[in-house]
């Protein structure tokens, strides 16, 4: 009896494992982003969502500004050691991530997907406020060959770190490169008062003027489809959008045009845990506008990644992005706001103008030890600025990253990691803010469990 009633929990937990799996991975062999995340299998949970519970710990070491007119050194910890989204404390514990999700499939040619985002993360800070946010809403039809068109808020095509579906992190902490260069923040094209003029073209911006991220999300219409040859397989999006806040419900009009193509070689597998080998090519371009300008912000990068044995013993994976961007530079506030330091140290400073740049990569690998442990190491490149080195706006940022996962389910896991940062500001002063950001970034233990239901 003790051991059916074993068989018989272990069959239940199989079951409710792979009804979960099925509410976000379709069970066709040839699968990806485009197919995962924009259409719906007939056999589908209407709802579905994850929570993602977060532990972070820096030691959050102060920097020393020397203060001219005070002439004294002012103290203060740089955003770069604090968490986000509201950058008041260096350890702390928060739900990063909180989404419930509804989607289902009308006939073979009509799917749609909703998902509200309640975790406290940059998507759902607006202004400096708390505000839940709707942040998928799209409708896919299906009735044309090789062109399936998907209408509403969707992840615009880019690179595969912004493409992915959350079951696919390896990571607590997104690559900076990412961060960014990607998850661009939206700030007011029409301020109260037009922003601070800031060194070398730049302006600006409080921190009350922030409208938040979209987590890669635009408003728009996606053309999209795929094609398999044996065992290979040609995927591709093409998306007009609007760039604008979608949280803010500030939907500007300004355009969005982005692209992404893809080739893969299968080996087997289903979903975002089938073993292949896949390189792609991606561009986005958009003209956000201020104060009734309209500017460019062009963004492209090529990568590729080999997976192989999901979730069994010696499963590996090795992936490589490079990604580098032209205008609209986003550079985050040094500090945050305290007595007698200059605006410039805790506003964000935006570059808008075409001739400014950036660019940058990151390379990750990793092995399951177990069918369930899996260690992942991660180097991640980010120079930002680079044509403003002679007037010391250059940054340069490095992290390494060292982690490990447990993983309970496909769709269910444990993530630690350790991140060793180090920020290089070339050709500045030595008493320079930058310098004194440079010389104290703190390392970073980060923890999150990934529930899904």
């Amino acid at each position: 009896m003790p051991i059916k009633k074993f068989r018989r929990g272990k069959n239940i937990i199989k079951a409710l494992t792979i009804a979960c799996l099925a509410a976000y991975v379709p069970t066709a062999t040839a699968a990806n982003w485009f197919k995962l995340q924009d259409l719906n299998p007939k056999k589908v949970s209407l709802f579905s969502g994850f929570i993602e519970p977060d532990l972070y710990v820096m030691a959050g070491t102060p920097a020393g500004i020397y203060n001219t007119a005070l002439k004294r050194f002012i103290y203060a910890t740089p955003h770069v050691n604090l968490i986000g989204p509201n950058f008041g404390q260096s350890t702390t514990f928060l739900i990063q991530r909180a989404r419930l999700m509804v989607r289902g499939w009308l006939n073979p040619h009509i799917s749609y997907f909703f998902a509200g985002e309640f975790g406290n993360n940059a998507a759902t800070n607006i202004r400096g406020q708390y505000t839940p946010q709707l942040q998928d809403a799209h409708v896919v039809f299906s009735y044309i060959p090789a062109a399936r068109v998907e209408v509403g808020i969707i992840r615009a095509p880019s690179a595969e770190d912004a493409m992915n579906g959350y079951m696919a992190y390896n990571y607590v902490v997104f690559p900076t490169v990412i961060n960014q260069l990607m998850l661009q923040p939206f700030y007011a094209s029409q301020p109260s008062r037009p922003y601070a003029v800031g060194p070398s073209g730049s302006v600006l911006v409080p921190g009350n003027e922030s409208l938040g991220v979209n987590a890669f999300r635009y408003p728009g219409v996606q053309v999209f489809d795929w094609k398999n040859w044996g065992h290979w397989q040609f995927a591709y999006g093409a998306m007009v959008g609007m760039f604008g806040s979608v949280s803010a419900g500030n939907q500007s009009s300004s355009p969005l045009y982005a692209a992404r193509v893809q080739e893969s070689y299968i080996f087997g597998g289903h979903g975002p845990f089938r073993s292949d080998l896949t390189g792609w090519l991606w561009y986005q371009y958009a003209q956000p506008d201020y104060l009734g300008h309209s500017y460019a912000m062009q963004r492209e990068g090529l990568g590729f990644q080999y997976l192989q044995g999901y979730m069994h013993p010696w499963g590996r994976q090795l992936k490589f992005e490079y990604m580098r961007g032209n205008g609209w530079i986003d550079a985050p506030s040094a500090f945050s706001q305290q007595l007698g330091l200059q605006p410039a140290l805790y506003q964000t400073q935006l570059y808008p103008n075409v001739n400014n740049s950036a660019s940058g990569y990151y390379v990750e690998g990793g092995l399951f030890l177990t069918k369930h442990i899996e260690a992942n190491i991660r180097y991640d490149y980010y120079d930002r600025l680079p044509n403003l080195a002679s007037v010391g706006q250059q940054r340069i940022f490095k992290t390494w990253a060292l982690a490990l996962q447990y993983h309970i389910t496909p769709i269910t896991k444990i993530m630690a990691g350790y991140y060793f940062r180090t920020v290089d500001a070339p050709h500045v002063a030595s008493n320079s803010p930058g310098a004194a950001v440079s010389k104290v970034v703190d390392n970073e233990f980060a923890m999150q469990a990934m529930i899904s239901f």
